[in-house]
């Protein structure tokens, strides 16, 4: 790589990077300024100054899903982060999931989108056993959009279904009611272990005073009906009554700091080391736009910048490896994007899975599983290789050897999507359909079914062959590339990192320097869950 090639890739990244970090920092303020003024006057804390206050200090945190709905529901006045903030962080000692609705944006009312990051927070939390802590302040269902989010199955009420299946696995959950609470939402605080209300400010109850004067003819204030006192002294519903939001959350931290130790799955770790390699340079190293390789990548993201590349002549297309990060043991997969030639004299083209990089990938999982060590995926992957030479070598056999054994993999899996992940190749390099512990995208991330532009191209053929069928005239080459570029611009704002976080589909777009802490604080949740026993079922061998 030349040096202006890595001056250009370095300016491109850093770009990406400050762009990231505008975003985050205008998500950060909520529903605004004026919103967050308001919760003050109240006496009361905002989401994050909550967390804030909650968290160990000098103890490290992530937070899922900051861009959480960017660009969405515009017409609805935007969701900034869906309206709920979600971190897993240390509360007395303890890694836990931390839920808190954010009441500057719409009340804390539940978006459609609210609910599916709701549902992801418990299941991150389901999966690595992690202690639950909700931080309640919610008007409810967000009514013009209730078709969304009540009726089927991933909406609304499989919260509370969460609540019942956490507690039955012994994963403790605390409420603190800090804001409203009605209606079904009610149930959530309830279903907990233990709440928490706050007096004053917090109110807890299935009907409020309109609903109840509608709905019966009772006159009630909302205190008497769901306030702090009757709900503690009276109904017995809440289990502790504060003054404030600090003493609430002084409360949940004595409640964490009283909880027993579990069984962990017992992931080897050591004393970190950062990388040899300088780690500012991957921002130079990778390239969204020409071969670069990989290897140079993991060698800024391991400790020491040392690995034990597994078959290293063998699949080159897929770089397989142990190493460790942060002091974890882990077990790497990534696509090489430099042009690589087998030992068969075959010319194997960067970021395509052939059938020998998805036999050698397939047993490394498999390995991995044997000795317990967690899985990390760089993925930037164009897809499988196709063609008749490939057919007649079985690809889709290898491919589906990979698939099987990624689907059926029982230690964590983390995947970061570094560049492209396009088709197949997202399944098989553990897409967010092959439960990763954490899904995480790069700026320079792209997600699709293809590239812009043989997706442009194919969907236009397809226009022309219905104009065609249709007996229309035909249109001229400048009216053809028109279309095409129109095709291709809102192809590629639906493939971006940004557009992907917005519904979830990746937990969190990171900051590629920030790797390191993502991983290690995915790898310390996960240590909290027992390993499942590996069976990798029918090979196509």
């Amino acid at each position: 790589m030349t040096d202006f090639d890595f001056n250009s890739n370095e300016d491109t990244m850093r770009l990406a990077v400050d762009e990231l970090k505008a975003k985050l920092q205008k998500v950060y303020l909520g529903g605004g300024q004026k919103k967050i003024d308001s919760e003050h006057k109240k006496g009361k804390l905002t989401a994050r100054e909550r967390i804030e206050y909650l968290l160990d200090k000098n103890t490290e945190s992530i937070e899922i899903g900051a861009l959480t709905a960017e660009d969405m529901y515009q017409e609805q006045g935007g969701c900034p982060s869906g309206g709920v903030v979600v971190v897993i962080g240390y509360v007395s000692g303890r890694q836990c999931m931390v839920i808190a609705n954010d009441a500057t944006v719409k009340a804390g009312a539940w978006f459609p989108i609210t609910g599916k990051k709701n549902l992801r927070a418990q299941e991150i939390a389901i999966e690595n056993k992690l202690p639950v802590i909700y931080l309640v302040d919610s008007a409810g269902v967000y009514l013009p959009m209730q078709d969304e989010i009540f009726p089927d199955k991933e909406n609304f009420g499989r919260v509370f279904r969460n609540n019942a299946k956490l507690s039955s696995m012994g994963i403790p959950q605390i409420a603190a009611i800090m804001g409203s609470c009605v209606a079904g939402g009610a149930y959530l605080p309830i279903m907990s272990d233990e709440s928490i209300i706050v007096d004053g400010t917090g109110s807890i109850f299935l009907a409020g005073p309109y609903l109840v004067k509608a709905a019966v003819g009772e006159t009630v204030d909302k205190e008497t009906l769901g306030g702090a006192e009757t709900q503690t002294a009276l109904s017995g519903v809440c289990d502790y009554k504060v003054k404030d939001d600090k003493e609430a959350l002084d409360t949940i931290k004595k409640l964490i700091n009283k909880y027993g130790r579990f069984e962990n799955a017992g992931f080897d770790r050591i004393k970190p080391k950062k990388p040899k390699s300088n780690e500012k340079e991957i921002y130079g190293v990778f390239s969204s736009a020409k071969p670069y390789d990989v290897k140079e990548i993991i060698k800024r993201l391991v400790d020491d910048s040392d690995f034990t590349e597994y078959k290293e002549d063998y699949g080159q297309t897929i770089v397989c490896a142990y190493a460790r990060m942060d002091g974890w043991s882990v077990g790497i997969v990534a696509n090489q994007r430099s042009v690589v030639k087998s030992k068969k004299g075959e010319v194997q083209i960067g970021g395509v899975i052939y059938s020998d990089s998805a036999d050698k990938a397939a047993r490394f999982v498999m390995l991995c599983n044997q000795k317990k060590i967690p899985l990390i995926f760089l993925q930037d992957v164009t897809g499988f290789m196709v063609g008749s030479r490939s057919e007649h070598g079985g690809i889709i056999k290898d491919g589906a050897k990979l698939v099987n054994a990624v689907s059926n993999s029982t230690v964590p899996k983390f995947t970061v999507v570094t560049g492209n992940s396009y088709g197949a190749g997202n399944y098989a390099m553990c897409g967010k359909a092959y439960d990763p512990r954490l899904m995480l995208a790069w700026p320079s991330a792209k997600i699709a079914v293809m590239g812009a532009d043989q997706a442009a191209k194919t969907i236009l053929q397809m226009q022309m062959g219905s104009l065609e069928a249709k007996n229309e005239l035909e249109i001229s080459e400048e009216e053809k590339q028109k279309i095409l570029a129109d095709i291709r611009d809102h192809y590629n704002k639906t493939t971006t990192s940004y557009y992907a976080a917005a519904r979830l589909w990746v937990d969190a777009v990171i900051d590629p320097l920030d790797t390191r802490k993502w991983i290690s604080n995915g790898i310390s949740a996960a240590n909290n869950a027992p390993v499942e026993k590996f069976n990798v079922g029918v090979l196509q061998v």
